[in-house]
């Protein structure tokens, strides 16, 4: 029964279903996230909310209002011409007076809805984009790691901002054009019930065609979110300047260039061909119904030749034919683009209804205080790969012990210092840190206890402080933090030759920024591990891979001086330093095959040995 529905429902989204069914959808899709848009427009600004409200009441019944008055002029103007008089010239000017103050006030209802809509426009989209990204710092990293989760990522930020003014305004201009709808069936009612169904039977044509086409278009906005994330990419790996080197030497710009034009033509061929069937159909059932339209004209005008109406009856019978033609022309667009709205809004609703992780427990402070951190038969393996990164790993890492691991690229390090900091969790198996289980840890006091520098650390386009002070977010302004930071990372080395010192704006991307080289990029990031003071846990990944020897030995030398009570975890290929460990632990294939001090490991004349000699025989 399950897959039955899943089925319809598929059959539905896709265009093919029933046409009878698919016309329901439509009416119903087209108010599905009308209240929960709504709720977010009166939430972003309920002053906007209310003025939209009454300039739109205001501009729905003043159309109506200005027929009828019309209608009063023209009869008053021909009863004045066959039968001149003061009075029934006044009433005429009277008449005049009254429809321009009308057309005054439309005038003014229009430009209050193009004020709510202009002003509600931007601060609609910056909320919509604010709940976006704090929903985005709600997902997990291997959420980010997975291509759907980006798609959706992709399709929310790129429509989904705008949609829901659109959807409002839509909603709006519904009730707008309903309320002139219900004034001008009730002028139209005097003349022949006829005429409304003429109005009716004159607007649905177009309505058809604008609502098969909005789900064909949705469906290819669907589609082509990896191939927009994918042209996003090829720009970047263009127009930047962390890749513009490598792109330049290997003459890789104009591949990528072809590969960006290519992925063009594909969309703008699909773009085209929607194009050509929207507008075709559009002008053939654009003219039925303006014959539909004419014929009502006609009729008004034969009507009026019997005698059986006033020439101002028909001068209005025959603006109420356009503007109530107009009008509910304009209901059925309206519904057919909420539907469109909607199927927008499904994605940005999507995105916004993922379940969030949940990140750890409640505990703070640990049963057993004094007993590190413990690895007990931990194995990872990587979403949607066959094979084990880690398997039935076990560690113990007391106070102020000094841990390297060393092993080939791919050997799992990296993924146990991403289980470590609760980046990802195990498979099986459980990681302990003074006797709790870290999943059952206050995420933030846990991460507090923890400063890390990757591998690939990021390299934050802001000033040299902050880019420190990015390692504590509560002390991100407190320069003095910055500066004790730098000493123990030896930023101080090359301060000097900064212009602005801790506020000299760093990387090419803004104004007078400054670029640095590997090592001095590094260093600032050693600096941010630093920058936790409550840490008593430093990680570091291959953390003076871009320094020369006579630096890191220098660096290494402080860290042990300034780690002295803290655990630290050292992972590098440079066995010079990792030596200096107190415990030296040798992964392979996601296994761990040795495991002792540099003296232990040597005698033992293993894998550690075997590496280290290859080493050693270079510096010789």
């Amino acid at each position: 029964m399950a897959t039955q529905t899943s089925n319809s429902n598929k059959s539905s989204q896709d265009g093919k279903g029933p046409k009878p069914q698919r016309w329901r959808d439509t009416l119903t899709g087209a108010f599905r996230y009308s209240i929960p848009a709504l709720k977010l427009v009166w939430e972003t600004a309920p002053g906007l909310t209310i003025l939209l409200a009454i300039c739109t009441l205001v501009a729905g019944l003043v159309p109506a209002a200005i027929a009828y008055t019309g209608k009063l002029l023209v009869d008053s103007v021909v009863a004045a011409l066959a039968a001149p008089s003061e009075v029934l010239r006044n009433q005429a000017m009277q008449y005049v007076i009254l429809e321009g103050v009308l057309i005054i006030v439309q005038l003014a209802a229009q430009k209050g809805i193009g004020i709510c809509q202009s002003l509600l426009r931007a601060m609609l989209g910056h909320r919509v984009n604010v709940l976006i990204l704090e929903k985005a710092l709600e997902m997990s990293l291997p959420q980010f790691e997975d291509s759907e989760f980006y798609d959706r990522l992709t399709r929310a930020r790129r429509e989904a901002s705008t949609r829901p003014l659109s959807l409002i305004n839509r909603l709006f201009g519904l009730i707008q054009n309903t309320i002139s709808l219900i004034t001008y069936c009730a002028l139209l009612l005097a003349f022949s019930p006829w005429a409304v169904v003429i109005l009716a039977v004159a607007a649905l044509p177009s309505f058809f065609a604008e609502t098969k086409f909005s789900g064909d278009a949705f469906r290819l906005f669907t589609w082509r979110a990896p191939e927009g994330r994918e042209q996003t990419y090829l720009e970047m790996l263009i127009a930047r300047e962390d890749y513009v080197k490598e792109v330049q030497l290997y003459g890789l710009g104009p591949l990528f260039l072809q590969r960006y034009k290519d992925i063009f033509q594909k969309v703008f061929k699909e773009d085209r061909e929607l194009t050509y069937k929207r507008n075709l159909w559009g002008l053939a059932l654009g003219v039925l119904s303006n014959l539909a339209l004419y014929g009502a004209y006609g009729w008004t005008v034969l009507v009026t030749l019997a005698g059986r109406l006033t020439l101002g009856e028909m001068t209005m019978y025959i603006a109420v034919f356009r503007q109530g033609q107009g009008a509910f022309a304009s209901i059925l667009n309206s519904i057919g683009g909420m539907y469109e709205d909607n199927l927008y809004l499904s994605t940005l609703y999507e995105f916004l209804g993922q379940p969030s992780p949940k990140f750890g427990g409640d505990i703070t402070t640990g049963t057993r205080p004094g007993d590190g951190l413990r690895f007990e038969n931990v194995s990872f393996r990587y979403p949607g790969s066959t094979q084990d990164a880690l398997e039935k790993v076990n560690l113990h890492l007391r106070p102020g012990c000094k841990l390297a691991l060393v092993g080939e690229n791919g050997s799992g390090k990296t993924t146990l210092i991403k289980l470590l900091t609760r980046l990802y969790e195990p498979s099986e198996g459980q990681i302990t840190l003074d006797g709790v289980e870290l999943k059952d840890w206050e995420i933030n006091v846990l991460r507090e206890r923890i400063g890390v520098i990757f591998q690939d650390f990021a390299r934050y386009q802001m000033l040299l402080g902050e880019n420190i002070g990015a390692g504590d977010q509560q002390h991100f302004y407190d320069e003095p933090r910055w500066q004790a930071a730098g000493e123990k990372g030896m930023v101080t080395s090359f301060l000097d030759r900064l212009p602005q010192g801790y506020h000299t704006q760093l990387g090419r991307w803004f104004k007078d920024g400054q670029e640095l080289s590997g090592g001095q990029w590094q260093r600032i990031a050693l600096a941010r591990a630093f920058m936790r003071g409550r840490a008593d846990i430093l990680i570091l990944d291959e953390p003076t891979s871009a320094m020369d020897p006579e630096a890191e030995a220098q660096i290494f030398e402080r860290f042990r001086e300034m780690t002295e009570n803290q655990m630290a975890i050292v992972i590098s290929h440079r066995f010079s330093t990792v030596r200096m460990a107190d415990e030296i632990v040798v992964l392979e294939g996601g296994h761990v095959i040795e495991q002792g001090s540099h003296e232990q490991l040597m005698q033992v004349d293993g894998v550690y040995a075997r590496l280290f000699m290859i080493q050693a025989q270079g510096y010789r």
